[in-house]
């Protein structure tokens, strides 16, 4: 179950990121990304404390990204890390201009 809630979000030109609402990293990450002029449909928070199974998925991500913590950032299918991942991306510009490349971006 896990395995398909986590699969069935992530998509190609899509940017995904499985969020806590309690953790500082997850709103860090979520005002970040919330600043960008994402078109519609392009930026998607998924809390995985909604689900039942929040164990499971994150062990899932542990599986697929190396790590288990959130945020875990996906631009497409991969995964970029956590926030302060994120955040150096940000900054060096690199964020942006892959956005942009993906068509994320009005």
């Amino acid at each position: 179950m896990a395995q398909e809630f986590v699969n069935s979000r992530i998509q190609p030109g899509k940017v995904v990121v499985f969020i806590k609402p309690t953790c500082p990293y997850c709103k860090r990450a979520q005002e970040l990304l919330s600043q960008l002029p994402f078109k519609q449909g392009y930026l998607e928070f998924v809390d995985i404390t909604a689900i039942c199974a929040t164990e499971d998925i994150q062990n899932y991500l542990q599986q697929l990204t190396g790590a288990r913590t959130v945020p875990r950032v996906f631009l497409g299918k991969e995964c970029i890390g956590g926030c302060s991942d994120l955040v150096s991306m940000h900054q060096s510009g690199e964020l942006l201009m892959r956005l942009k490349a993906m068509g994320a971006l009005q």
